[in-house]
């Protein structure tokens, strides 16, 4: 299992990579201005920040649990993806809404819109985590 060290490293970096790729897109994809764009994307960012390392810690004990291990193929890798943005969604869906003054359809398509660059991002973004930053139980696993 990852340490909590790493647990950080993860999540500040998935989410500052994240902030700088997502902020002008949502600009121009929403027709936000900037200022907006980048108060949604910063508290979203946050927010996924803690979401991301209580749901992985959760996720990896899940894993240990029922699986025995933490090596993650590609079913599970879009599982952990598809999960993590659905919970996302809930905490900020009425977040959204209210700092926007919008309808809850407007910002579920909003959010269902960045969730699904989100969770393709998730997925290219741990896959290539975990190349950098293996965990020794992995290595010892192929070399068996």
């Amino acid at each position: 299992m990852r340490t909590t060290a790493d647990r950080i490293r993860h999540a500040v970096s998935f989410e500052v990579i994240g902030i700088i790729i997502a902020t002008p897109l949502a600009a121009f994809a929403f027709h936000l201005p900037g200022g907006d764009s980048a108060v949604i994307v910063v508290a979203s960012a946050t927010v996924a920040m803690l979401w991301n390392y209580v749901y992985n810690l959760g996720f990896d004990h899940a894993m240990q649990r029922l699986a025995g291990g933490t090596a993650k193929t590609t079913r599970i890798r879009v599982a952990h993806a598809v999960l993590f943005e659905l919970g996302l969604l809930m905490i900020m869906l009425p977040l959204v809404a209210w700092y926007l003054q919008i309808s809850i359809w407007q910002a579920l398509v909003m959010d269902i819109a960045l969730a699904l660059f989100y969770m393709g991002y998730a997925f290219v973004f741990n896959w290539a985590y975990d190349r950098v930053f293996p965990l020794p139980e992995w290595q010892e696993a192929k070399a068996s």
